[in-house]
Formats: structure tokens, C-alpha cells, sequence
């Protein structure tokens, strides 16, 4: 497995892509509201990264037939990513709604996702939504340069299951640089067979656990892009990409 370790001067341009794409992400946090349409947010959120000299990471991504053809990931309620924007998908009151996006910039990437209530919601959905930033936010507590990934992974999944809910286990976080998905891949559990390593300042990755209220079994829908939850239950999505330093973590998305 090999792992690109950053320079300083890669590790300011994450900083950079990182700054912007958080810019984007503010801006779009106000116009979530019932009544948005997921392509009205999503052509947004290109113009807004074009006008800061970025390039959306996601749109044509996968190329062949069938390449994303978006620049964000708009995900709702049991949508747990990868959902395709769309002029008949209108937010409505009680919705939670993900948004997953990247940004490319002098030729390295940064990598980012939310979770929004639209309108009011329900007391679970709340939950959902907090449990889930609480898994990001407790999994990198430990990480620093010698920590194990694995540190991370038990967090993420402990701080999930302690509140009654499922973590999803076929889709795992990445390493993030001059690619959006590098090695090491990181899941957001931790079971036999786990492939472990020591942490080395300079590494960049992109942590993102994705919870569900119900079952960690995902099915593909017939688009070939959106997973969904098997149980048609809520799920949510939270993700940064983070530095790892001598003393802990920079979050480059923050």
C-alpha cells in the first residue's frame, strides 16, 4: 500500500482547496429550504467553485458510460449517498438532506459533506444528524502522527452503535491528494480482517461516516450511482478532510 506523504507546499494547497470548498458548502447551508430543487443547489454549488478558480471534483467523475454527471452528491432522507441532483427532486419540510462535494484546485483535492435538516424535524432525524457529526468529531480525537487508523474506525462506530443506530460498512472514507480517492481506504467500523497502520504526519484523508437509523445494509439504485438504506430508514453523512500533524489533526475543510 502506498501512501503519498504531503510536502508543505502540497499540504497549503489542500489548505487552499479545503478554504474554498468550505465557502461553497456556507453558502449552500442557506439555501436549503423546502421548495429548493437538488439541480437548483447543485448548479450553485458549480458556479460558486468556478468563481473561486476551482474545478468540481465529482462531475464526470467515473467516466465510461455512465461518469457522475454532477457537481454535487445530493442525498435525501434514506438516500445515503451519491444522489444524482435533479429539477423534480423539490426539499420538503421534515427532509434531512446530504450534500457530498469536492473541489479540484492546482491539481490537488479537497473532499466535504453535510448533513441539513430541512425545516423541522423530527427528534430522530436531529439525533441522527448529531450522533453522526459526534462519530466524526470522536474518531479523530486520538489521531496524530504514530497513532493507529484503527483508533479512529472504533470511535466512529462505538459513538454510533452507543446511540442505537448502524454504522454502513461498503462504503469507507479515503485518502484525498493529487487523486480524490487514494490509499488507505478508512472504515468507519472495525472488525476481523481490519487493515491497520501507524499514522504519519502529512497524510491526508477524508473521513466520512455515514449512519443509519436502521440496518448498515445498503442496496444500489437502478441509476448506478445513489445507495440507499435496505430498510427504506434515515440515514446521515458527515465528512472533512483532515491533516494528520506531529501533536493531531488540521481539518482542511473546517
Amino acid at each position: 500500500m502506498s501512501i503519498h506523504i504531503k510536502t508543505e507546499s502540497e499540504v497549503s494547497i489542500m489548505r487552499l482547496a479545503g478554504k474554498k470548498l468550505a465557502q461553497v458548502m456556507r453558502c449552500l447551508e442557506k439555501e436549503v429550504r423546502p421548495g429548493a430543487t437538488t439541480l437548483q443547489l447543485d448548479e450553485l454549488a458549480e458556479k460558486l467553485i468556478l468563481e473561486r478558480g476551482g474545478r468540481p471534483a465529482f462531475k464526470g467523475y467515473g467516466g465510461g458510460k455512465n461518469p457522475f454527471p454532477a457537481t454535487i452528491c445530493a442525498s435525501i432522507n434514506n438516500e445515503i449517498v451519491h444522489g444524482i441532483p435533479n429539477f423534480k427532486r423539490i426539499l420538503k419540510e421534515g427532509d434531512i438532506f446530504k450534500v457530498d462535494m469536492g473541489l479540484e484546485i492546482d491539481g490537488f483535492f479537497s473532499d466535504m459533506a453535510r448533513t441539513f435538516a430541512v425545516g423541522e424535524v423530527s427528534p430522530q432525524a436531529k439525533k441522527l444528524i448529531e450522533v453522526t457529526q459526534q462519530a466524526f468529531w470522536k474518531g479523530i480525537k486520538e489521531l496524530k502522527d504514530g497513532a493507529m487508523l484503527s483508533d479512529y474506525s472504533k470511535a466512529a462506530e462505538k459513538t454510533a452503535i452507543n446511540a442505537g443506530f448502524s454504522v454502513v460498512k461498503n462504503l469507507v472514507g479515503h485518502g484525498i491528494g493529487k487523486n480524490l480517492h487514494e490509499e488507505p481506504q478508512v472504515p468507519n467500523y472495525f472488525e476481523k480482517g481490519f487493515r491497520d497502520f501507524k499514522l504519519k504526519a502529512g497524510m491526508t484523508l477524508a473521513l466520512e461516516p455515514m449512519v443509519n437509523t436502521g440496518t448498515f445494509k445498503t442496496v444500489l439504485g437502478k441509476d448506478g450511482w445513489v445507495f440507499e438504506t435496505a430498510d427504506g430508514l434515515l440515514s446521515a453523512h458527515y465528512e472533512n478532510t483532515i491533516l494528520i500533524t506531529k501533536n493531531g489533526v488540521e481539518i482542511l475543510t473546517a
